[in-house]
């Protein structure tokens, strides 16, 4: 058992690294092509941050295990709201550009209300699955997203920090496939341990995925909202983690489909009602106390759902 913990441990270091060193590596490739920041950020950047939830839930598709796959991606997105959210507002409170609260947190609710009625086939009768054609729908709306954002980053002047690594055509090649070992490599350990785990403790499939999982694919949005609040640049923090959300639902969770239809178990509706819920919670937040802002006390709210949240999941 301890071997499978160390080996778990292990894939998340693998993952979150590989994910690293494949971004520095693409990106200082896309740098020596003149591809400008912008397109980096909204491809490579974007990719590598989710690179982790896309690798695992890949390998439980071709593997069937269905739970994880749903647990991952659903898990993530609460532990994103939830504890994530919390965590950074507690730290400070964290204010909220006007495109977040009347744009990308609605279309976040937006993207949720498709997936519990494609998940729930309230469309049509039948078995409960996230089939390939659902995933299709979720990925025309992905696109739909992506264009907002190009759109939105162009009229807002969009700059990012150019110090992108400058590696030699050599070190560029090492970056890319040591950082594709790591993510391959890694998200095997991690969907093989958390399968052990799950078998030796008793413990079902969709729990691990939703706890354990989760909390690990998420970790480079915890590092990156933290850090943020600290550096006080608090104001791309909820935009970041709704960002994140919206990509798992309309991203990762459509390739997980077209890989192999995702079997949905309504079990998990409860999940999917409380990710909507601390949703439509965080824009109401938006407008109340000082405007545009969550504050310390709604981001105590927002931690405390969640450890209660996971202490019921774990105990029951």
């Amino acid at each position: 058992m301890l071997l499978q913990i160390t080996l778990l441990i292990l894939g998340f270091v693998l993952l979150l690294k590989g994910a690293d060193w494949l971004v520095d590596g693409a990106s200082a490739l896309a740098k020596q092509f003149n591809i400008s920041d912008l397109a980096i950020g909204l491809t490579v950047v974007a990719f590598g941050t989710s690179a982790p939830e896309l690798v695992v839930n890949s390998f439980a598709s071709f593997q069937n295990h269905q739970d994880i796959v749903l647990g991952n991606v659903i898990g993530s997105n609460l532990f994103n709201l939830f504890a994530i959210l919390g965590i950074a507002g507690l730290i400070a409170p964290l204010t909220v550009k006007s495109s977040t609260v009347w744009k990308e947190i609605p279309f976040s609710l937006f993207a949720l209300i498709i997936l519990i009625f494609l998940a729930n086939n309230f469309f049509n009768s039948g078995s409960a699955f996230i089939s390939r054609f659902d995933g299709l729908i979720l990925l025309v709306f992905f696109i739909l997203f992506l264009y907002y954002v190009y759109k939105q980053l162009k009229t807002e002047k969009f700059v990012t920090e150019t110090n992108h690594k400058k590696l030699s055509n050599l070190l560029i090649w090492v970056y890319l496939f040591v950082g594709l070992f790591g993510l391959v490599f890694g998200g095997k350990l991690v969907v093989n341990s958390a399968i052990y785990i799950a078998e030796v403790f008793g413990v079902s499939e969709k729990i691990i995925g939703l706890t354990i999982v989760a909390a690990g694919t998420s970790l480079p949005e915890l590092a990156t909202s933290v850090v943020a609040v600290i550096k006080k640049n608090n104001d791309i923090a909820v935009g970041n983690i709704i960002g994140s959300n919206i990509f798992n639902i309309l991203f990762i969770l459509p390739i997980s489909a077209l890989i192999k239809p995702v079997l949905y178990k309504i079990e998990f509706n409860t999940e999917l009602y409380l990710l909507a819920g601390g949703t439509l919670f965080l824009f109401v937040a938006m407008f109340t106390g000082k405007k545009k802002k969550l504050d310390k006390w709604e981001a105590g709210v927002l931690l405390s759902v969640f450890i209660i949240y996971t202490v019921i999941l774990t105990t029951t």
